[in-house]
């Protein structure tokens, strides 16, 4: 579809919810005082107006205008704002199917419909309860939405797992694995509280520790200046880290292929500079007191859409005879399209790119999430016969700038012998 026609079709749309919502507002608020209800109206107008202009700022500026961080937030003053009066508009429309059927009714018993005292004509009219209902419900939401960018973008959980395994050699028997993943360090607003999150970690003396991709939104130059942040994370058997998509700047237009490829390099050099070891479709051993387990990472590979440029194949080769293996790879979807099925002595995955949606409940036992109908495995620990899969929530945060119930996740996992 042309841009423009696309732009005015969705003006329109934004604009006919405004005016859905405002019929709404008018009937929840008619029994206020006269200047109370100007009050109500302006303040509503008035940010409906700023909404509509930095949507229409966002279409009509260069890409570059804004910093990554200013669009963030102005996508989220656009977006939280719309989705709320969104929920509005379904309890609305909910009244609105009632009238529509008590019309159909009135036009066989004509006592079903109502008498205006204005006019003496027969009317269907709105629920004033289910109009402040949809107020509430809207502005509720939008609450929470603000609350989770104030509150719960930095608010660090540590999450702790045991798992044993049958094969654990006894030197790595107890042995502490952190497990990051999903930093977007282009989204981050608050270097203190990330900082804090990182010391929070430390804090766990882990043995080892692993990140599972997406260090950055799109381009490289975006962990620049959190390098001096993440490289304090260390650990006795090393960091060992791995691609995730966003890292591949696919999602962003490059002048040339070749620029495209530099920023990949580019991101690859900051791992080094994290000193984090980087593993590329490749294996290595973790070694103590002269027994190994055997670390396979690979690059990027997801099911459905999403980009296959990593071989387990070829990062699996010399890895058989390792008693345990470990695997890093940042799509959880790929545990059960190639690994299930084809390397059963696949001991756990570590995976992470779902973020649990950033929204979601997980109260008592009670764990919820709209992306639960696009990934089965979206959070926390999956088990398969013998074989685990660990999905790690993200530390950091993509689009939306904050996280409603799915709080960002630094993970513990203790291996122990069977």
């Amino acid at each position: 579809m042309n841009r423009t026609i696309f732009f005015i079709i969705l003006t329109f749309i934004l604009v006919s919810i405004d005016w859905y919502i405002w019929q709404g507002l008018k009937l929840a608020i008619r029994n206020f005082t006269p200047g109370t209800q100007r009050l109500i109206s302006g303040f509503y107008w008035t940010f409906t107006a700023l909404t509509l202009l930095a949507y229409v700022a966002m279409q009509l500026l260069p890409p570059d205008y804004f910093s990554r961080t200013a669009r963030t937030f102005v996508f989220a003053f656009i977006a939280i704002p719309y989705l709320s009066k969104l929920l509005g508009v379904v309890v609305l429309l909910v009244d609105d199917i009632r009238r529509f059927l008590q019309w159909m009714v009135s036009l066989v018993f004509p006592s079903a419909a109502s008498v205006s005292p204005d006019t003496g004509e027969k009317v269907i009219p709105r629920s004033e309860f289910l109009a402040k209902t949809a107020m509430v419900a809207g502005a509720g939401l939008m609450g929470t939405f603000a609350f989770g960018i104030i509150s719960g973008a930095h608010d660090y959980r540590i999450r702790r797992v045991k798992v044993a395994l049958k094969n654990l050699p006894k030197a790595f028997d107890g042995i502490k694995i952190a497990q990051l993943s999903d930093i977007h360090s282009g989204s981050f607003f608050n270097r203190t509280a990330v900082k804090g999150g990182v010391e929070m970690l430390m804090k766990e003396k882990p043995d080892i520790a692993f990140f599972t991709g997406d260090l950055v939104n799109d381009k490289a130059v975006e962990v620049k200046d959190y390098i001096d942040i993440f490289n304090k994370l260390k650990a006795p058997l090393g960091v060992h880290s791995t691609l995730g998509n966003h890292d591949y700047g696919d999602y962003v237009q490059w002048a040339s292929p070749e620029i495209k490829h530099r920023n990949l390099e580019d991101l690859k050099k900051a791992h080094a500079l994290l000193g984090w070891n980087l593993m590329l479709d490749e294996n290595r051993a973790i070694e103590v007191d002269g027994e190994q387990i055997g670390l396979i990472g690979i690059q990027n590979w997801g099911a459905g859409n999403f980009a296959k440029y990593g071989s387990l194949e070829k990062a699996y080769k010399g890895a058989e005879d390792y008693p345990v293996k470990l695997l890093l790879s940042h799509d959880p979807s790929h545990w059960q399209a190639q690994v299930l099925p084809g390397y059963q002595d696949i001991d756990i995955a570590f995976a992470g790119h779902t973020h649990g949606m950033q929204f979601g409940v997980e109260i008592a036992g009670l764990k919820w999430s709209p992306v639960q109908y696009r990934y089965k495995q979206w959070a926390g620990l999956y088990q398969e016969k013998d074989q685990y899969l660990y999905v790690n929530r993200g530390f950091g945060y993509l689009g939306y700038p904050g996280r409603v119930g799915i709080l960002p996740e630094i993970t513990i996992m203790e291996l122990v012998k069977a």
